[in-house]
């Protein structure tokens, strides 16, 4: 029962540059056109460390967080608490749901839940849904078994899109392009060991429309080791595609272009902002490939070589893709609903909402991949390969660690239960 009156939460807030306080405060009394909800899990993204690193300056933070701070997450999941009047037909207390974050709201289309608004964002306890997000349609209801994978939708959304996104001319002399991968063609994805590049495999194994061959690349050979633990050959080769991971830093140029009879890749993806990576796809592309620079870099200034001779002759195509759109995240959240798709080999690491300030700050610096937040907890962030040595002096994570490895070592429902019934709940 949602008493009148004020609701206090408390959540992760922006400041300014690197500006960053979890703090309790007190949230307004809906209007008949907003929605009360409480936030259960919210996986953390380098876009949110962009954000607190640039400030004011991000495209999508406003000028005045100083007086006005934002809460910062989009990679959410939660249950709705309360409705407003306008909206009770259609939404009901009890559901779950996440948002997409990219509203695109007339007159506001750089508006963003994560990063422009006061009472919403996903590292935090209870949030207002505003308007803007309800009038375009994105708040999606969920009717899966656990939070954190609805929290990796929109990630995997926004990969949806940038496969979506490719495109390739099919007769020269039409000057028509058709839209998305090449339907049994090569495909690349460079920086490719970690968590978006891990999903960027399962849904393209789980595609009626998939590559022949999809090459994976890294220089951390930690990565990919768990990424082949994860997708053995045997998984590849049943759905008829020919999975490598390749580690660079040993590997020449020349030797993954055999692995395409020397024609070159239809399709590359760079999923990490680094120079020499753009320079490799100019290299590695077929005749007619589609290059896509899905990592955004967070230096206005960033550039790289390219080749443009081939550009200009052998019909190179650049593009670069991010986020998506409603009718994304809801095929993303049905693929995960319906347990096409598994986003528990995204994370590595769990954590609750009292570590998020230190979490987001230093992103980069900590390795593995998805950092899932249980944002009505207290826990240290903790690796998933640490739970059996933090089990010893903690019962919490000794079960924790017994759950985990009966699951291959990925997190599951069964954590997530076990999780949420016995951790320390976090203090408003």
């Amino acid at each position: 029962m949602i008493m009148e009156g004020s609701m206090k939460t408390t959540g992760l807030r922006l400041f300014g540059k690197n500006d960053l306080r979890l703090e309790s405060f007190e949230l307004p009394e809906i209007k008949e056109d907003e929605i009360l909800a409480e936030m259960e899990t919210n996986s953390i993204c380098m876009s949110s460390y962009k954000a607190v690193i640039q400030g004011a300056a991000h495209k999508r933070v406003p000028d005045n967080i100083s007086e006005t701070p934002i809460l910062i997450g989009h990679e959410f999941c939660g249950t709705i608490l309360k409705v407003g009047k306008k909206y009770r037909d259609k939404f009901k207390e009890g559901m779950k749901y996440t948002i997409q974050p990219a509203i695109n709201y007339p007159e506001k289309e750089q508006e963003a839940i994560g990063y422009s608004f006061q009472y919403i964002g996903g590292n935090a306890t209870k949030v207002i849904i505003p308007k803007e997000a309800l009038e375009m349609d994105c708040l999606i209801p969920c009717y899966g078994d656990s939070f954190f994978k609805v929290s990796l939708a929109e990630p995997v959304a926004c990969i949806i899109a940038a496969f979506k996104e490719q495109f390739h001319y099919k007769n020269n002399n039409k000057y028509v392009h058709e839209m998305g991968i090449e339907d049994g063609g090569n495909l690349a994805i460079l920086g490719g060991g970690g968590p978006m590049g891990l999903a960027a495999v399962d849904i393209l194994l789980n595609s009626e429309r998939k590559p022949k061959l999809i090459v994976v690349t890294d220089v951390d050979q930690n990565r990919l080791d768990r990424a082949r633990k994860i997708f053995p050959i045997k998984k590849s080769k049943e759905k008829e595609v020919k999975l490598l991971f390749i580690n660079t830093s040993n590997v020449s140029n020349e030797e993954i272009l055999k692995e395409t009879d020397n024609k070159g890749f239809d399709d590359l993806f760079i999923f990490a902002p680094i120079k020499p990576l753009v320079k490799q796809a100019s290299e590695l592309m077929a005749i007619g490939g589609c290059m896509n620079f899905f990592a955004g870099p967070s230096e206005k200034n960033f550039s790289a070589e390219i080749n443009f001779y081939d550009v200009h002759y052998n019909m190179h195509h650049i593009i670069g893709s991010a986020a998506s759109n409603s009718d994304d995240l809801k095929e993303a959240v049905d693929l995960i609903d319906n347990d096409i798709l598994d986003p528990a080999i995204m994370v590595t690491h769990v954590g609750g909402l009292n570590c998020t300030p230190e979490t987001v700050q230093n992103l980069p610096k900590i390795p593995g991949g998805k950092k899932l937040i249980y944002t009505q907890i207290s826990l240290l962030l903790t690796a998933l390969d640490d739970f059996e040595g933090v089990g010893k002096t903690n019962p919490l994570f000794a079960e924790l660690a017994i759950i985990i490895k009966k699951n291959n070592g990925v997190w599951s429902k069964e954590a997530e239960d076990y999780l949420l019934t016995n951790a320390d709940k976090i203090i408003v």
